[in-house]
């Protein structure tokens, strides 16, 4: 954005209408003048010339006067200062949650549009997942690039690890990812629809873990309740059939282990009950952003008052020499 640091200097433009009336009457006086002897030969060519002349000597005006208003060019920017909260999703990939329920899609579909949804309403906080079933691994670190960790959370997909439900060894893998993190709050997100079934790690040691180091775990346990249509593969047909299918959701584990860290456990039942698990999370863990504005300021002055000097150089010389006039 350009703008003017002296803008009443364009006040001045209006001497040109002053300065074309004495152009006029210089030209079409009284004819004292005496011209240049081959200005004289070039007849009514000559007073062109001097109209030219003249319209060299006003743009040089112009020039100098738009230097003198000083135009700058301004480049205007935002610093965000965060308080800070590190986030870790730990969202649960086993294979009960390719469970039905969650219309129209399996809950791990609909938990990571929820998930991605989270995460596009953050502004400046490092979110980063980890995913598991039988084994956690961590799919991306804590970051700020948010279009790289929504495509992670896009492209990630049932039975990319082994079945089971290992919740202990995921919250320390997040555990390992937050802890020497220097954010004002830590808090892993943990999402399952199970019970913890592998891995060398308990749940609730791993609680422990997250209390000794100050991280905050909050606890949302997926899936209706009751018998849920799950997809089977008929061994006659080869057709993938829906069948009803009890799946074990630990919720007294998830409770305590959001109790021992300062959390809050939650469940949905559906997805509409998960977006508002995720919403309340949300607003429960807004960072402080605090934002300084700034402005810097480039001089353009210069260019114009090189380009009017030269026109007024041009001016000066023709003016003394080819388009001298002497009364």
């Amino acid at each position: 954005m350009e703008i003017f640091r002296n803008p009443e200097a364009f006040f001045l433009l209006l001497l040109i209408p002053l300065f074309v009336l004495r152009h006029v009457q210089g030209l079409y006086g009284d004819g004292a003048a005496v011209t240049h002897p081959a200005v004289f030969a070039m007849g009514s060519r000559g007073r062109i010339w001097h109209h030219l002349l003249f319209l060299v000597k006003m743009f040089a005006f112009a020039c100098l006067i738009v230097a003198l208003a000083r135009p700058q060019k301004a480049l205007a920017g935002e610093d965000v200062i965060n308080e800070g909260v590190d986030i870790i999703i730990d969202l649960d990939i086993s294979g009960s949650m390719d469970a039905r329920d969650f219309k129209p899609n399996n809950r791990l579909e609909v938990a990571k549009q929820v998930v991605q949804d989270f995460i596009k309403g953050r502004r400046a906080d490092r979110i980063g997942l980890v995913v598991f079933a039988s084994q956690a691994v961590t799919r991306c670190p804590l970051t700020i690039d948010y279009d790289v960790l929504l495509n992670l959370v896009e492209t990630t997909r049932l039975k990319m690890l082994p079945d089971g439900t290992a919740i202990g060894n995921s919250l320390a893998t997040a555990l390992s990812r937050i802890r020497e993190s220097r954010a004002v709050s830590r808090v892993i997100i943990l999402v399952t629809d199970g019970v913890n079934n592998s891995g060398e790690i308990d749940p609730l040691t791993a609680a422990e873990m997250a209390r000794t180091f100050g991280v905050t775990v909050y606890t949302i346990g997926v899936g209706s309740r009751g018998e849920v249509p799950y997809p089977v593969r008929n061994p006659y047909t080869g057709r993938e059939e829906l069948v009803p299918v009890k799946v074990d959701l630990d919720e007294q584990s998830l409770q305590e282990i959001a109790r021992r860290t300062g959390g809050q456990y939650f469940r949905a039942v559906d997805p509409a009950a998960l977006r508002r698990i995720f919403k309340q999370i949300d607003a429960l863990e807004k960072s402080e952003i605090k934002i300084r504005r700034w402005t810097t300021y480039s001089e353009l002055f210069s260019s114009w008052l090189l380009g009017g000097m030269a026109l007024l150089g041009i001016w000066l010389v023709l003016t003394e020499t080819l388009f001298r006039r002497i009364p």
